[in-house]
């Protein structure tokens, strides 16, 4: 049967099991915004193109699955970028659909073409180190196979995101919908080890205070339960990376917590002072996880490496044993092996004596140090009371929560990683709602990173879609300030600002207002307020005078 272009792409979303796509409608891409009206995929009209890209990033990151987003050509498209570029860098599945001018106008100054063509700005160079596959679709003669490769990369074993740019003119072409049948949709890759797990486990035996370093990759992995199985049954502690925080319960005897620049060093102390062995679980060991590639971290110890990509094997450090394969199948194998042998658990004594000493502040300086931020602390406390399971954190400030919540094995905690753009907590949040509609679901940010994307707030008010957000009032760009406090002799400039009355801006908008300066205040917000089925604007007041105590920049 033939049916148009516009309705091909809105069958091969639905196919892909998207159930929502993020957008703004222009004139270039009205004909699948039209072939929307008798999908089951709901479109959702954002303020601003890359709050469409964030919020369908938020969606995949919840859901593990493909998600989309959709823009006009020329700046609809551009403004898609940062969004992308972060989808990129996370390995999230996301699918940008642009319009394009008419292929017969090609290079003939089009409005808001985006071609390439003459002196068009070529929207595909723009796109191509930010997307797994791209491609801007001139005919409909090789269709099939241009949806069968993005296919493959937003489904295969390294997945990211796509980018199909279509023709206003091939958009309402017709074709025969068998094209679909030539997508091909790969099934779960098979766990293939490239290192047999013999000398994982050797190496498990014969260490005296081994630790579990466990990154993202093993929530991508499905692999949470088992490693907290491992450690339970084997008393070998887990550190995390900030985007793996709740791997293993945080607060429990064995989590470490996060290990990292901005965290509170309890992990770091215990690798350097006690660990023989590193067991590295989908962890890249960036510039922050590794205290800028500190060797003091690695010194002296045997190094294990378990990864699906076989680009992160080796790519920071050399270890003694590594596999690349599937965490979870390589975990349980691990597990089996060393149950049959009888390995009996590991000592708990350097863990305890060490958890001891960490617990006491090491001098009175220190703990006064942290005072300036005990409305931080007893937010995040509040918020892991409240919400042991299911909440949905989005955090783009990371420096509070890295120390201050710990987030249990059933809550979500999504830092702002990827690139680190300022403004992607409100619309990430926002999507990953429309998938996990239950979830409590927060959305925390600074005062300069809110009004950045503060408008896409009216798309959950119009949408109704309860959510959050968590507003750190300082009146300056923290990190900036406290970096020219520490590196540059207090020379401020460009990181103080005015901040709107949020009271009546939350009052513009039609959603609740708490202003919290005090640990009551929070009580009373945490012990009375609909923080499940409302929108919720929450200011929480802080001296911009005072820093954290990390050093970010070399």
């Amino acid at each position: 049967m033939n049916i148009s272009v516009s309705e091909l792409i809105i069958r091969y979303l639905e196919r892909l099991g998207i159930d929502h796509i993020f957008g703004m409608p222009g004139a270039h891409v009205l004909p699948i915004y039209d072939c929307l009206h008798k999908s089951t995929v709901k479109s959702v009209l954002v303020k601003h193109e890359q709050g469409a890209a964030f919020m369908a990033g938020g969606l995949a990151r919840v859901s593990h699955r493909p998600s989309a987003c959709i823009a006009t050509a020329g700046p609809g498209a551009t403004n898609l970028i940062t969004g992308i570029a972060n989808a990129y860098a996370d390995r999230l599945p996301v699918l940008a659909i642009t319009g394009e001018t008419s292929t017969y106008i090609f290079g003939r100054g089009g409005l808001q073409e985006s071609s390439g063509e003459g002196s068009a700005i070529d929207q595909g160079a723009l796109f191509a180190s930010i997307t797994r596959y791209h491609k801007l679709i001139e005919r409909t003669d090789y269709l099939g196979q241009v949806l069968n490769q993005a296919t493959q990369a937003l489904l295969g074993r390294e997945p990211g995101p796509v980018l199909l740019s279509i023709p206003y003119n091939v958009q309402k072409e017709m074709v025969d919908d068998s094209v679909l049948e030539q997508i091909h949709f790969p099934g779960k890759a098979s766990a293939r080890f490239t290192t047999p797990t013999a000398g994982f486990a050797e190496l498990l035996r014969a260490a005296r205070a081994p630790v579990i370093i466990a990154g993202h990759g093993c929530i991508q992995a499905g692999a949470r339960d088992v490693i907290a199985a491992f450690s339970e049954r084997f008393n070998i502690p887990v550190t995390t990376s900030l985007k793996a925080k709740g791997v293993v319960a945080e607060g429990t005897p064995l989590a470490l917590g996060c290990l990292g620049v901005t965290s509170n060093g309890e992990a770091y102390r215990y690798l350097v002072d006690h660990a023989d062995l590193l067991i590295f679980l989908g962890a890249g060991f960036n510039e922050r996880t590794s205290y800028l590639w500190d060797a003091k971290l690695l010194a002296n110890k045997k190094i294990a490496q378990v990864d699906r990509d076989a680009a992160q094997i080796g790519r920071v450090f050399q270890p003694d044993v590594s596999i690349c394969g599937d965490i979870l199948a390589v975990m349980e194998d691990v597990f089996d092996v060393l149950e049959a042998d009888g390995m009996p658990p590991k000592s708990r004594d350097l863990l305890d004596g060490h958890q001891a000493a960490f617990s006491q502040p090491a001098d009175d300086s220190a703990a006064q140090a942290q005072q300036p931020f005990h409305l931080m602390q007893a937010f995040f406390s509040g918020l892991a009371d409240r919400f042991p399971h299911n909440a949905l954190v989005f955090d783009d400030n990371i420096v509070f929560a890295q120390s201050y919540f710990d987030v249990s094995d059933r809550n979500h905690y999504f830092p702002n990683s990827g690139i680190s753009s300022l403004g992607h907590a409100i619309p990430a949040a926002i999507g990953a709602r429309c998938f996990a509609e239950d979830s409590p679901t927060f959305a925390v940010l600074g005062d300069g990173g809110f009004q950045m994307c503060c408008m896409e707030m009216m798309t959950a008010v119009n949408y109704g879609i309860p959510l959050n957000v968590v507003v750190i009032n300082n009146g300056t760009l923290s990190l900036i300030r406290k970096n020219q406090f520490q590196l540059y002799s207090e020379r401020y400039i460009d990181c103080d600002f005015s901040n709107p009355d949020f009271g009546l801006l939350a009052q513009s908008f039609g959603v609740n207002h708490y202003r919290i300066e005090s640990e009551a205040e929070l009580d009373a917000l945490f012990a009375s307020a609909d923080l499940t089925g409302t929108i919720n604007l929450i200011e929480i007041l802080l001296d911009k005078h005072a820093f954290p105590r990390y050093l970010s920049a070399r």
